[in-house]
């Protein structure tokens, strides 16, 4: 059975930084696409970081770029979110998620090979104060 427990969520202030924790189990971590989704108040959960499986190629959604850092340790089957320079507007629930590759990484428009898995946890809440 396929878990993802999120963690490291809380409140900071805008500017500050977070790491967001992933602990996975019943699969492996190069088996499946891997990302980080996020969902704010009154908007669709929207997928901001990913790593795909057959390439190791990673995306990022253009208003997490150069903020935020995805990145996996196999070997403890965890997921990370590196944030920093957070703004008010990063404010939403954060997700994990996990799921079978179905399009290779350059396919269809950016990000398209994680759009929508398998598999979320239950997210953890990020709150950035102005």
């Amino acid at each position: 059975e396929v878990q993802l427990v999120e963690s490291g969520g809380g409140l900071v202030q805008a500017g500050g930084s977070l790491r967001l924790s992933c602990a996975t189990s019943g699969f492996i971590l190069g088996d499946f696409v891997i990302a980080w989704f996020r969902q704010a108040p009154g908007k669709e959960r929207e997928a901001i970081a990913c790593i795909s499986s057959a390439e190791r190629s990673t995306y990022y959604r253009d208003s997490v770029k150069g903020r935020f850092t995805i990145s996996s340790d196999n070997a403890k089957k965890t997921l990370y979110l590196q944030m920093s320079s957070l703004k008010p507007e990063d404010t939403a629930v954060y997700y994990c998620a996990a799921g079978v590759q179905d399009y290779p990484s350059d396919s269809g428009p950016p990000g398209y090979f994680c759009q929508e898995l398998d598999y979320y946890g239950q997210g953890t809440q990020v709150t950035v104060s102005s």
